[in-house]
């Protein structure tokens, strides 16, 4: 296990502040699409009570538009630290989001300026923002004065390799009032392929007074510990790694507050992870959320024997009796 040096570990034993919040862990959970609902989010902070956590991603403007808030929006009043993030390219809508926003019980409001999917790049959002600073600055302008909570930036390194611009896009960034840059270190070309290039992580630290937080190949303890001695980085976000896996945020952030690492979960206990993530998918989606759950049930399906047969099973379950059966068969035979 690799030992942060005694400056780094001091800095990241304290709470991370974001503007005029104050939270006491330096490592969150990352907004992903289909997958950060309030179930999922359940389960990551049962293990990491005091992490940051975030919505999936919103579209402002289909927001403004719509006659009730959608479900991917939907927060519960006892999840405390917890940020909405929103996407569009039009700072009017996103400011009207964002007071909405507020209003459902956000902590801070993200916006998304690095999704690379190319139905969001194509209508302004996400990464394409990259290629636009002068309205990402707006956006964050706007946003930030349109509410009274911290605006932050979740961001990648650039466009491609022939256009790598985060030292200047993260600068306006901070300069428009965001008062934090998370910071996926792939270009938008690069997707989730080949490595996150920490280096330019680094780099934006050194330039940004406000807090950057790494993201980007964060799949073990070991992994968050090197990026954030690489780096300097003021905390880690944790994404891909999470999926099937809600321990993760939890051990980090054990670590890096006492330097001991937990135990990791066995299989059995990743298994009934599995059962209850798919039973409350049930209780709060109904037959929506068991087609959801064939995906999640696929990510908990790895690294044990029958894993692949178990996968296919679970991948194709009509109902919540099937499912919880065909783990429970799991169970008993790895128990």
């Amino acid at each position: 296990m690799s030992l942060l040096s005694p400056q780094l570990q001091q800095k990241l034993a304290t709470p991370l502040k974001i503007g005029s919040v104050e939270v006491n862990s330096r490592v969150l959970q990352s907004p992903l699409s289909g997958v950060t609902d309030l179930v999922f989010r359940r389960l990551v902070r049962r293990y990491a009570p005091e992490s940051m956590m975030y919505t999936e991603m919103v579209h402002a403007s289909g927001m403004c538009h719509a006659r009730e808030l959608p479900k991917i929006m939907e927060v519960d009043p006892n999840e405390k630290p917890i940020s909405i993030q929103l996407f569009d390219c039009r700072p009017d809508f996103l400011a009207e989001a964002a007071h909405k926003a507020v209003a459902e019980g956000a902590d801070t409001i993200d916006i998304n300026m690095g999704c690379p999917v190319n139905k969001i790049t194509k209508k302004g959002g996400g990464s394409s923002l990259l290629r636009q600073p002068e309205i990402a600055e707006v956006i964050v302008q706007t946003v930030a004065q349109a509410v009274a909570v911290p605006v932050t930036v979740k961001t990648r390194i650039g466009w491609n390799e022939q256009e790598i611009n985060i030292l200047e896009f993260a600068q306006r960034m901070e300069d428009a009032g965001a008062q934090m840059l998370t910071l996926h270190g792939r270009t938008r070309a690069q997707g989730y392929n080949g490595t996150a290039r920490w280096e330019w992580i680094g780099r934006v630290k050194e330039i940004l007074s406000i807090p950057v937080i790494a993201n980007g190949d964060i799949f073990s303890v070991e992994a968050a510990l090197k990026c954030l001695e690489e780096t300097g980085a003021d905390g880690v976000m944790c994404s891909r790694g999470t999926l099937g896996y809600p321990f993760l945020v939890g051990e980090i952030d054990h670590f890096l507050k006492t330097g001991q690492k937990l135990t990791p979960p066995t299989l059995v206990e990743r298994l009934v992870c599995a059962r209850e993530h798919l039973q409350a998918l049930w209780e709060y989606k109904g037959n929506r959320g068991i087609r959801q759950a064939r995906k999640h049930m696929a990510w908990y399906s790895k690294g044990f024997p029958g894993a692949g047969e178990l996968r296919h099973q679970l991948s194709r379950v009509e109902t919540v009796e099937q499912g919880v059966e065909l783990i429970n068969q799991a169970i008993a035979r790895v128990g």
